[in-house]
């Protein structure tokens, strides 16, 4: 893929020995952190953070991470910070991918049928012939530093994105999500990224609660706390606990292709009287077929074959529900971190709710949308075992496990998120397995909950990035340009103060450029720097208080530095008692000019703790070997970890590359479809046919004249089921009308008028996506202020409207 790399501007020298350890300190786990923006909330927690142990965590985290010593653990915290970032890069495209494929799903069959508009056409070609390598035209290097002090302060600001996601349309959501969960926060194992993404988490879901008025409802529309939610999952974190929890038992189930668990009485009905029909040659009488689902389920025989699929799809929930809840210290921290909000948010809005009620919102999120789906569809999950029939093809579960697994997802919906007992009748014998596992899902959702904040570190981290020159994220034009016209378009709400610095910067920029083509969509890698804070060149100095001395900063860099030392000459390490100062005096008289700056450092910082008394020399310095040798402890099992998790983590990133090769073929059927479709339309046209589908702009169907307006009065869309609920009061109904547009095809506009007016009270814009991705939903609804109107409604009346008319 082409990229344009820019540089930043230089801050000024990076400081001393510090400086380095830092920048070894981000390197080695992932990048760790850029600050924020003038905002005066860190300094005034300054002293709130400026404690020994912060500091100390500092020293002994960039000698662990030293990425200049490469030992057996610097190796392997080279290659697991690799495979990250290549778990997060794929994650980014396997998600492009995915939309790609809805867009497409939701699209091709009004592409063959020719009512689709020609812009969208030409998109939907470019969506089937895009290439990984492009190649774009980059902005200008000035306009670029622009672009960096807007995207280091919407990364170092999340309340800015959390104000802009409750403003975009559905339409723009998965973009705006694309950006800010795989290129803002793209390194999904970093720390600070991390939790500066939940911090805008909880922003969303914080207003979500704020403007919620029936318990009932929360989290349960597909909003925008609702759908971060479920992107949120998709990242590598999650997937990697997926794999880890699920798949063993997955697969087990599906080994067992033959065991039928249907619990149905009229699926078990069917299957019967089908099996006698083949067995026998014909059905008696008893047996007729077309029977109800009363008549089914009050069958003797139905009753017998179900009553032990019942008991065994209960012993095989369970064995779901134990590795569930065994599983809790290795949910990742984000997800736990959203359900303690959940449950802090919900007890904040409604005082008197019960423990009962704030269990089912947090199961809504863990189960709903997080286990269930992998456990009803594990193809799309990498989560089964494949069998290498086909390379990228993901083995679908055979017809009678995947019937069980979708039975296990309802038995574990029912019990983490029920508001009362299933709905469905052929489930209620399960009801008992609910009633026994309640408590102890209740306790699991709760324990969920129970973990720390992370506002210290973060702060902390915060810091720690104003010492770097490194913090950069890799973005496409079209990413940064859709961005830039989100915020300028919702501008007076997400920034409407011209003073704030978000403003500021948009003012500079000035209007967003245009879309480019995806052959066009070129890589820009964007350093981020404020154009408003100063670079911290000695970090150690500012955290300086009255809790934490120099002495203490010079005792903490002097175990670090002993400890690289040691790693860079691992045979002093296995001497008893380690000669401090002769390991000094070694390093200092090398060849290696990284550890003689290293030894004569050392060496100094020894004589000035020993002048202050903090040392002795008489006791060979035995309160700096004791923390020396539990640093080397703790490295010994940071390097078994390391290789843990780096194995776990290939599985996950095998995975994930299979999904992307899944995907992939995905568009390729797209491609063949669409292919043999035109052939046989062109076959057809002689005959009377539509035509062949053209993407070269010159479609002669496609004409651009206006269709409208169609006046429709409330009545009128009442009577035709298309109002949802309407604040007008009854006696006004006569006097309220509204009209209907398509200034072109597949776009459309809705005006709602009072008689007596006339300018329209309430103006909406949609185009055909708006609908078309809502019309599965039959409860979503358009909202025009004073009425609300059926998404499936207003698009059958579109369809009279217009379709037939171009």
């Amino acid at each position: 893929m082409s990229t344009l790399t820019m540089s930043p501007p230089t801050p000024g020298p990076s400081g001393d020995a510090l400086a380095a350890m830092l920048a070894s300190t981000v390197s080695g786990s992932g990048n760790a952190a850029a600050n924020g923006s003038t905002s005066s909330s860190s300094r005034r927690n300054t002293d709130r953070m400026t404690n020994r142990y912060s500091v100390n965590a500092i020293y002994s985290l960039a000698a662990e991470q030293d990425i200049e010593v490469q030992d057996a653990l610097g190796r392997a915290q080279i290659a697991l910070r690799n495979l990250k970032n290549r778990i997060s890069a794929q994650s980014k495209r396997n998600f492009v991918l995915e939309r790609d494929v809805r867009y497409l799903d939701s699209r091709i069959a009004l592409l063959i049928q020719n009512r689709i508009a020609a812009d969208e056409k030409r998109q939907v070609q470019e969506t089937l012939d895009d290439t990984e390598e492009k190649t774009g035209n980059y902005p200008a290097r000035r306009k670029l530093a622009q672009y960096s002090n807007l995207f280091f302060l919407l990364q170092s600001e999340p309340r800015h994105m959390a104000a802009l996601c409750r403003q975009v349309s559905y339409a723009d959501f998965d973009t705006l999500m694309q950006t800010v969960m795989f290129t803002l926060y793209g390194n999904q194992y970093d720390q600070r990224e991390e939790h500066l993404l939940l911090t805008m988490f909880q922003s969303v879901l914080s207003a979500e609660f704020e403007n919620n008025t029936e318990m009932g409802e929360l989290l349960r529309a597909n909003t925008a706390a609702s759908r971060m939610m479920t992107t949120y999952t998709r990242r590598g974190p999650g997937q990697s606990y997926l794999k880890n929890v699920l798949a063993e038992r997955i697969n087990s189930l599906v080994e067992h292709e033959d065991l039928n668990l249907e619990i149905n009485p009229l699926k078990v009905y069917e299957e019967m009287v089908t099996q006698i029909e083949a067995d026998t040659g014909g059905l008696p009488p008893s047996l007729p077929r077309g029977v109800s689902q009363e008549v089914a389920a009050n069958n003797p025989d139905v009753q017998a074959i179900i009553r032990p699929r019942i008991t065994m799809l209960m012993e095989i929930a369970d064995t779901f529900l134990t590795t569930i809840f065994d599983s809790i210290d290795t949910v990742p921290y984000g997800i736990r971190w959203i359900c303690k909000q959940i449950r802090s948010l919900t007890r904040r809005k409604y005082p008197e709710v019960t423990e009962a009620q704030i269990c089912s919102l947090i199961g809504g999120f863990f189960f709903l949308r997080f286990l269930n789906p992998a456990i009803v569809t594990p193809q799309a999950y990498m989560l089964i075992e494949s069998k290498g029939q086909h390379l990228g093809q993901p083995d679908q579960p055979p017809k009678n496990p995947r019937r069980t697994l979708t039975l296990i997802a309802k038995i574990l919906q029912n019990l983490a998120n029920k508001p009362s007992y299933s709905k469905e009748q052929f489930m209620i014998p399960l009801n008992s397995f609910v009633d026994n596992h309640q408590a102890m899902m209740n306790q699991f959702l709760n324990q969920l909950c129970e973990v720390g904040d992370f506002y210290e570190s973060l702060e902390m981290d915060q810091y720690m990035a104003l010492s770097k020159r490194d913090l950069s994220i890799d973005i496409t034009l079209n990413e940064l340009y859709g961005t830039h016209a989100l915020f300028m378009h919702h501008l007076d709400t997400v920034s409407p103060n011209e003073r704030q610095h978000l403003r500021v910067l948009l003012d500079d920029l000035g209007p967003a450029p245009d879309q480019v083509p995806r052959s066009e969509n070129g890589t820009v890698h964007l350093p981020l720097y404020s154009r408003w804070e100063t670079p911290i060149q000695d970090l150690s100095t500012t955290l300086m208080s009255e809790s934490i001395t120099q002495n203490d900063i010079n005792f903490m860099e002097t175990k670090s530095i002993f400890v690289q030392l040691l790693r860079a000459m691992p045979d002093a390490a296995d001497r008893r008692p380690i000669d401090l100062p002769a390991l000094a005096e070694r390093a200092a008289t090398s060849r290696d000019p990284v550890l003689v700056r290293r030894g004569i450092k050392v060496q100094n910082l020894l004589s000035e703790l020993e002048a202050a008394g903090v040392l002795d020399r008489t006791d060979n310095y035995k309160l700096l070997q004791d923390e020396v040798r539990t640093e080397l402890v703790h490295l010994g099992n940071a390097h078994e970890k390391v290789l843990l998790e780096t194995r776990s983590l290939e599985e996950v990133f095998h995975a994930i590359c299979n999904h992307n090769q899944y995907l992939r073929n995905q568009i390729d059927s797209y491609k063949a479809y669409l292919f043999n479709s035109r052939m046989m339309m062109s076959k057809d046209k002689g005959a009377g046919g539509v035509g062949v589908v053209s993407f070269n702009g010159k479609d002669k169907k496609a004409r651009s004249q206006s269709l409208g307006p169609y006046r429709f009065t409330h009545q009128q869309l009442e009577k035709e089921g298309v109002v949802k609920s309407s604040a007008v009061p009854p006696g006004r109904h006569q006097d309220v009308y509204l009209n209907f547009w398509s200034p072109t095809p597949g776009t459309f506009l809705i005006t709602l008028h009072f008689k007596g007016r006339e300018q329209a009270i309430v103006e909406m814009d949609l185009k055909i996506d708006d609908l078309l991705e809502r019309q599965d939903d039959k409860n979503a609804s358009l909202d025009l202020e004073y009425i609300s109107l059926y998404v499936v409604g207003v698009l059958e009346l579109f369809n009279k409207l217009f379709t037939k008319r171009r």
